[in-house]
């Protein structure tokens, strides 16, 4: 019997990348319910015809609801008898959330208070709230607003009650909707130049399938209040745009350098010098409890902690750096990579 059996599962932003790959990584188990709360029916009935279609026999466990992470009353009503929560719903874009900072900071940090307060109020045993490396020292609206966001589930995770609540930090997710390995394969087949921003950028790379194997890690080990990361290799741009252009058929010597965009660093940051402090090494992951000391500073003064836990700042300038045949390697196990090849044979 796992975790789920017989559960109702929600998941905020679910028409998204992420919420597909937990409905294809949970449909076919024996949980009970998973909920897709989502603001746009578009994309809803869509997705509700493209599992019927697939998964016929148990496409009945997916239930849509429509609503706002912006609205907390459309939050609670979505919650009656929900046991666990992945809040997956934010603006994710950097260069839109530079141009539109109040939308980011209406959706990433007031939408998770909302979310976390209709769970505590409804009795939702946990949550889990998807974060970003660019929540590690931001530069950028975007990261600023996740920063904030894991703030405010941190906070809330103090008077939560029996609600469980931690967060999880990664980085770029391979293939994810508006990620840019998508872009390039159209360039190519379009007969374009692959347009990237700067060749000496390192980004951390993930699958779908390893996003949602952090966040059900932080689901099974993580206690109220915790940070949970998932250590990942890094790559260039350079490398990455040279690798698709390996699988698809493309001209690396046409490679077309466009330059940094709106609010981009040239590294991301999972986990920073300030929170080594604190960090637990878990093997494949971190964990960084919460601080969960009172204003009452005073004390620490007089009873300070001498020790410092040895860690350092993990980037993606100090991971594992992947080679190209590695990061050709890594994309090409990616479905919908294989779906992308195959449409050409």
């Amino acid at each position: 019997m796992s975790l789920f059996n017989n559960k109702t599962l929600m998941i905020t932003g679910g028409t998204g990348s992420f919420g597909n790959a937990v409905l294809n990584r949970f449909l076919n188990t024996d949980i009970g319910e998973i909920r897709i709360f989502s603001r746009d029916e578009k994309k809803q009935d869509d997705m509700r015809h493209e599992y019927q279609a697939k998964y016929p026999e148990v496409a009945g466990k997916i239930k849509f609801y429509i609503g706002d992470v912006r609205s907390l009353q459309s939050c609670k009503d979505a919650m009656h008898g929900v046991d666990y929560i992945f809040h997956a719903a934010a603006l994710k874009q950097v260069p839109s959330c530079e141009f539109f900072p109040m939308e980011a900071v209406r959706t990433n940090i007031i939408g998770t208070d909302n979310v976390l307060t209709a769970a505590i109020e409804e009795g939702v045993k946990s949550v889990i709230c998807l974060s970003t490396d660019k929540a590690a020292y931001p530069i950028n609206a975007m990261g600023t607003s996740k920063a904030m966001e894991e703030k405010v589930a941190i906070a809330k995770s103090r008077t939560s009650g029996n609600t469980k609540i931690c967060c999880t930090r990664y980085g770029n997710v391979m293939c994810s909707r508006g990620s840019v390995i998508p872009l390039w394969i159209d360039q190519i087949r379009a007969g374009n130049p692959i347009t990237l921003t700067e060749p000496k950028m390192t980004r951390f790379i993930m699958s779908l399938d390893e996003a949602v194997d952090l966040v059900l890690f932080a689901f099974e080990h993580g206690e109220n209040g915790d940070l949970l990361i998932q250590k990942a290799p890094a790559c260039t741009i350079q490398t990455q745009a040279e690798a698709v252009c390996e699988l698809f058929g493309g001209r690396k010597e046409d490679i077309k350098v466009i330059g940094i965009r709106h609010g981009e660093k040239m590294y991301e940051t999972l986990l920073t010098n300030e929170e080594c402090a604190r960090a637990i090494d878990m093997g494949n992951f971190y964990r960084v409890p919460a601080d969960n000391r009172g204003l009452n500073y005073d004390k620490f003064f007089k009873e300070g902690d001498e020790k410092r836990n040895p860690l350092s700042e993990f980037n993606s300038n100090n991971t594992k750096l992947l080679n190209l045949e590695e990061t050709k390697a890594k994309i090409a196990l990616l479905a919908y990579i294989q779906e992308r090849m195959a449409e050409v044979k």
